[in-house]
């Protein structure tokens, strides 16, 4: 199986640093068995597209639950596909939490961008005091339960992102990681039945270089959602490398 490392830039970027992310990333090779998606902003959409080899898949941060119609500021998964994406990152915990986006809200975005024949990577997660409380795998559970009701299983991706370990430096150690990940497949498994074996459950949460292979080896994990360490090219670069070494 490949391994999935997606980048979320966020609300960051310009075009002179996109610009030069391509220029820096015009060295890098294809890494073998490693599929590589970069979710810049809306605005950057485009320009991405252009400046990127093909190879490397576009997504987009969010999209609408809607198809289309008078809601100013949303974005429609199939405009997103017309732009070329493959990807929509939907329900990730700044989304939840600034925005105060519900589990019913995730599900219906991920069966629009379905709809629109994007593939779907459904962020779930849980806060720090719901870990200190050993509340974390029934709080991931029902969220995965909300967050998948109507949706397929095909082109579907799962990403565990402890709230805790976002943009903090302080990544969940491979142990922690692997725990949830195990419970993910068994609430999966559930769900999907068989179908379940398919989709990859990707890591999320202060990814870096100097972590990326560990977790990628981990027979639980199939990649990584990697937020500040993709927006610079090189370090994203030895992230996607890391993931040649994953499990076979």
């Amino acid at each position: 199986m490949s391994t999935l490392v997606i980048a979320n830039w966020k609300m960051n970027g310009a075009v002179a640093s996109v610009e030069a992310f391509a220029q820096a990333w015009a060295g890098v090779a294809n890494p073998e068995k490693v599929s590589v998606v970069i979710c810049p902003s809306f605005a950057h959409l485009s320009l991405v597209r252009e400046a990127m080899p093909r190879w490397v898949q576009l997504g987009a941060q969010d999209c609408s639950e809607r198809t289309s119609g008078a809601f100013t500021g949303d974005v429609s998964a199939t405009m997103l596909s017309d732009l070329g994406c493959q990807w929509v990152i939907v329900g990730h915990s700044e989304r939840r939490a600034c925005h105060s986006e519900t589990d019913s809200q995730v599900a219906q975005k991920a069966q629009r961008a379905q709809q629109a024949g994007l593939q779907v990577a459904v962020c779930v997660g849980e806060q720090l005091w719901q870990r200190e409380t050993s509340e974390h795998h029934q709080v991931v559970a029902a969220q995965l339960a909300g967050s998948l009701e109507g949706v397929s299983p095909e082109g579907l991706a799962i990403a565990y992102e402890p709230i805790w370990a976002i943009g903090t430096g302080h990544a969940a150690s491979t142990q922690q990681a692997e725990d949830m990940h195990g419970q993910i497949r068994h609430c999966l498994a559930g769900h999907y039945g068989e179908a379940a074996e398919s989709i990859k459950v990707i890591y999320g949460g202060s990814v870096k270089p100097a972590t990326a292979r560990a977790l990628f080896a981990s027979e639980t994990i199939d990649g990584a959602l990697v937020g500040g360490a993709s927006l610079e090219a090189d370090s994203f670069a030895e992230i996607a490398r890391a993931g040649t070494f994953g499990r076979k």
